[in-house]
């Protein structure tokens, strides 16, 4: 079992050797820039290969006026910001503080293979590949599911870039490129579907504030909230799917705020999980 655990890039470590460090030095940088890469590619340039219809990301989106349309503007700015938390936290990579470098190790096999499952999906989603994007999807939140439960206590800046953010698209980008996939998407069972389905988000999202306190999940999905919301109310006013979108969004902004107050002043009103170690206390109140 042991020599299965010195293996395992997945598994636990307190410290990581030379070697490692700089193998997830060189992995975490390449694929992070394939990830970049092809996303800010396919958001201005159409494939030029494949046989089923060949979109940008956006025209994509704006192509199927589905329940969980995105917001174009919104959701590039969450990505964005994304994009730029994440190479703060390859710099920990980098960094001289070996207690930062271990932390930002111990993330980084998910983190790589986020990177790849998002290359994948993109390069599948312009092409019209849904259902094998969507596998790919439910894979990636399967993998960073397990890095959230597993590691669920490093510094904000780590959690917020490696963690959080890209989980909480993930888990929206699964009913986002799971209502193109279905055929006749606009249909008014399929809106139906989508009026329920959507508080999903909020079930989640409160899921994390109350039982880890982590606001950065409550933020980030009110921000992906927000980007369904203006995308239905642009295409329909009189309709539901943006009432609850907003109210969604409003939710779990004042869920984070109530939650990131007595974090920011080192205050605790009592509520949430009671950690019981440095280890396994909630993401948000360790510092990077």
């Amino acid at each position: 079992m042991e020599r299965v655990h010195n293996v395992n890039p997945f598994a636990k470590r307190d410290e990581h050797t030379k070697n490692t460090v700089i193998t997830y030095k060189v992995l975490t940088t390449v694929t992070w820039l394939l990830s970049v890469v092809v996303s800010f590619y396919y958001t201005f340039n159409s494939p030029h290969d494949g046989n089923w219809a060949r979109r940008r990301i956006w025209q994509q989106n704006d192509a199927y006026p589905t329940a969980f349309r995105l917001n174009s503007i919104i959701a590039s700015i969450y990505w964005l910001v994304l994009f730029i938390l994440q190479g703060g936290y390859i710099a920990h990579l980098f960094s001289g503080n070996v207690e930062r470098v271990n932390a930002a190790c111990s993330v980084g096999s998910h983190f790589i293979l986020n990177n790849l499952f998002h290359f994948a999906f993109v390069m599948l989603f312009v092409r019209s590949a849904f259902g094998w994007a969507e596998l790919i999807i439910i894979l990636n939140f399967a993998n960073l599911s397990s890095l959230y439960f597993r590691h669920p206590g490093y510094a904000r800046f780590i959690h917020q870039a490696a963690v959080s953010g890209p989980l909480a698209w993930t888990f929206v980008a699964i009913y986002w490129n799971g209502a193109i996939m279905v055929p006749d998407a606009n249909s008014l069972v399929a809106r139906i579907f989508g009026n329920i389905f959507i508080w999903s988000i909020m079930v989640y999202g409160l899921f994390f504030i109350v039982v880890y306190k982590d606001y950065t999940m409550g933020f980030n999905l009110s921000v992906l909230s927000a980007a369904i919301g203006v995308s239905q109310f642009l295409r329909q006013v009189v309709a539901f799917q943006w009432i609850f979108a907003f109210t969604i969004m409003a939710v779990l902004f004042v869920a984070t705020v109530v939650v990131a107050i007595p974090a920011a002043t080192g205050k605790d009103f009592g509520f949430g999980r009671t950690q019981e170690s440095d280890t396994e206390r909630a993401p948000l109140l360790a510092e990077s």
